[in-house]
């Protein structure tokens, strides 16, 4: 089956025919292939579970081991966060066991791996006859539907079967009401509130009054904007949006901050922004904004991380800084979540040192899952700032490297370069401060 799958993936080339029908059929050939690849993604996922429970239930291991890391290792196959592991499985094994319409729905190519999950999703407070109620209702339809209209069709479903589950679950779903951020481009921020339902219309309703009365008083902002500058203004009890003293972290080279270099800062939590954009909002502080710099020292040949200047810092937590500014998101490929865990690469346990060069920021799910039997981390030749390289107990390898520090060239110019002909690199300069601006990055 590997051989097919790899002829197949040689085979997908543009053919040189200009004929705009020929390629419209390819197109959807195209996506109802990947539907099915998607079907056979779920069984072969369900079998690699069940294979993999029985290996460590004839091992002895029993409890919750018997499936951990599972999910992590079909993430990491799939080039997926190990975080949305339990989705992955839980998919594939819902549409193996339970909807077998919605399968061969999959498998033929009538609809995508996401709408598949929309009716997982629907349809996962229900129980399994219902479930499988659900499924046959929607069969023979389902790949006519819209995303919303499936979903309310699912819904409606559901709701119609067992109202009494669905009143549950939504009293569960207000207990994971939370606040999360994503940077968006332009140097912003979404930060988006999942409330229930009366709080979520409350809010909106105040917002849009806010805004109805700043402009009926000639307020020239756009409704968005004093939507906006208002929401920030109530939550951090400010009289003016652009006047909220929270501690933003910039990481950012001498030469961008004094000169007029073009390399990038970073922001935790955002991600990198316009060194010109850092400059001016620098200039644009005010007397009573306190700023402090602390320098971390860079490697001239190399680029790694190689010291950290302690100076306005006690000594605890200079360690936890300095993996957070070299790692700047969950070292696990293709994870990309905050770090919130500084993690050994290599354990105490195993004779790991406490040091830089044995430890890397990792989110709390993807820490949780190395720690799976049959999981193992070691870091590079020169250490965890180079890389860091898993195996998962399939034997499989995945690599993981820090993103370069500022003004740092990238690998591929480092390798073109003679060590004696590299020029020096430039100190790295990390801003703490207190600022008056609406990205509301808490330190």
């Amino acid at each position: 089956m590997l051989a097919q799958v790899e002829e197949l993936m040689t085979s997908l080339v543009s053919a040189p025919d200009a004929d705009p029908a020929v390629r419209i059929d390819r197109l959807r050939r195209m996506e109802e292939l990947k539907g099915a690849i998607a079907a056979a993604q779920a069984r072969e996922t369900v079998a690699f579970k069940q294979t993999r429970v029985a290996e460590r239930e004839a091992a002895g291991i029993t409890g919750r081991r018997v499936t951990k890391g599972i999910g992590g290792e079909v993430a990491l196959a799939r080039r997926e966060s190990p975080h949305r592991q339990s989705r992955l499985v839980g998919l594939a094994e819902a549409l193996v066991g339970e909807m077998p319409h919605t399968m061969a729905a999959l498998t033929a190519g009538a609809i995508s791996e996401w709408r598949a999950m929309i009716v997982a999703k629907e349809t996962a407070c229900l129980s399994l006859a219902h479930r499988r109620v659900v499924d046959a209702e929607l069969a023979g339809r389902i790949g006519s539907l819209s995303d919303q209209q499936l979903r309310a069709e699912a819904k409606s479903i559901g709701y119609r079967l067992d109202p009494y589950v669905i009143v549950n679950r939504a009293a569960q779903a207000e207990k994971d009401r939370h606040v999360s951020s994503k940077p968006v481009p332009d140097t912003m921020m979404n930060v988006t509130a999942t409330l229930p339902v009366v709080h979520g219309a409350t809010v909106m309703a105040a917002l849009t009054h806010a805004a109805d009365a700043a402009r009926a008083g000639g307020d020239d902002r756009t409704r968005g904007q004093v939507m906006a500058d208002t929401l920030v203004e109530r939550v951090t009890g400010q009289t003016r949006a652009d006047q909220t003293p929270v501690e933003i972290q910039v990481r950012i080279s001498d030469q961008a901050l004094f000169t007029d270099d073009a390399e990038p800062g970073w922001i935790p939590g955002y991600g990198p922004v316009p060194a010109p954009w850092l400059r001016d909002l620098l200039r644009r502080l005010d007397d009573q904004t306190k700023v402090w710099v602390r320098r971390f020292f860079t490697d001239p040949c190399t680029g790694l991380l190689s010291a950290v200047d302690p100076s306005k810092r006690i000594v605890d937590g200079i360690l936890r800084r300095a993996i957070i500014f070299r790692d700047q998101w969950c070292r696990t490929p293709w994870c990309g979540a905050p770090i919130r865990h500084t993690d050994h690469v290599v354990a105490v346990s195993d004779g790991g040192d406490t040091a830089e060069a044995n430890t890397q920021g990792l989110c709390e799910a993807c820490n949780y899952i190395k720690e799976g039997p049959g999981w193992q981390a070691r870091p590079g030749p020169g250490g965890a700032g180079e890389s860091v390289t898993i195996t998962t107990p399939t034997g499989h390898t995945y690599t993981s490297r820090p993103p370069p520090l500022p003004g740092t060239p990238p690998p591929e110019t480092q390798l073109a370069q003679e060590p004696q002909t590299r020029p020096p690199r430039p100190h790295v300069i990390e801003i703490y401060r207190p600022i008056r601006y609406h990205i509301d990055y808490a330190a």
